[in-house]
């Protein structure tokens, strides 16, 4: 004898689908994020799935569950924006979405960085804390000259294969693809040395402002540099930089207006590239791109 919590049981499973992200699942996405308070907006979807892949779990046709990866060549890959609605916790989509990730993007490496809810889920599947990333944001106390040119410039077409270069020092990762899109959307800087760049950042449109990341350097002193190039132009407007707790940076964001107000363990599965240097990470582009 079928009962009707079991005939209910069973048109919710029938309801239920995963399947590959697509661009129609975009504004389902956006609430989502909308739902955990989360910055995102629908050009940040957009972007983010024009160069990933991921998959979404639906739910009577609602999206209710994301996880998006990107590749960095066929050795690495990063893994992000994975929410699942709250009116649907603990049913499983959260491992759903993420067991469909890791099949697809695997044998890669792959960074993410976790809330503390999902850090459970990720150490089930072998995922280990290799840091810290604080988010600082807010509008900087004061308006910023920009470093004399002979340090800072404005990147040029030129520069990309340095960049490119810089980028893979510091992070182990081939993204030529993820750069060429952040440097056409947003503004880049590069510093010099000796009249070669060793070191860039990017500032771009995101969530509430403007994000600066990533950004690349040898130094501290030079990030700051770096930093203070792209918040010239900007003036009195919302800004964010996620930072590792090992960047040297974070007391003086605090002191320029942009307060610590979150926090994500950094966690990997596989061997972590160590940066093969001198440049190094001192920005993310975001807490999903790394």
């Amino acid at each position: 004898m079928t009962t009707a919590a079991t005939q209910a049981g069973e048109r919710e499973h029938e309801d239920v689908a995963l399947v590959p992200f697509a661009r129609s699942h975009l504004e389902g996405a956006l609430k989502l994020s909308q739902e955990m308070s989360w910055p995102y907006l629908l050009k940040d979807w957009d972007s983010a799935l024009l160069l990933g892949r991921g998959f979404v779990v639906t739910s009577a046709g609602a999206v209710v569950g994301t996880a998006l990866w990107w590749p960095y060549g066929e050795t690495h890959a990063s893994a992000g924006m994975i929410i699942v609605s709250k009116a649907v916790q603990g049913r499983g989509y959260g491992a759903r979405l993420m067991d469909a990730l890791l099949a697809a993007a695997r044998p890669r490496i792959i960074t993410l960085n976790s809330t503390a809810e999902g850090m459970e889920l990720y150490q089930r599947r072998g995922f280990v804390s290799v840091g810290v990333i604080h988010q600082h944001q807010g509008i900087p106390r004061e308006r910023y000259e920009a470093p004399r040119p002979c340090l800072v410039r404005a990147m040029t077409p030129s520069d990309f294969e340095a960049i490119t270069r810089l980028d893979r020092q510091a992070t182990g990762w081939t993204r030529r693809e993820m750069l060429n899109r952040l440097i056409e959307v947003g503004d880049g800087y590069v510093l010099l040395r000796d009249g070669i760049p060793s070191g860039y950042a990017i500032s771009r449109l995101f969530g509430r402002g403007h994000v600066i990341g990533p950004v690349v350097a040898e130094s501290p002193t030079d990030a700051r540099a770096l930093i203070e190039a792209a918040l010239a132009p900007l003036g009195s407007v919302f800004v964010r930089v996620d930072t590792s707790t090992t960047s040297q940076l974070g007391e003086w964001l605090e002191g320029i207006g942009l307060q610590q107000v979150g926090d994500a363990t950094t966690m990997v599965l596989g061997t972590q590239m160590p940066s093969t240097g001198p440049a190094r990470m001192f920005a993310l582009a975001n807490q999903s791109f790394g």
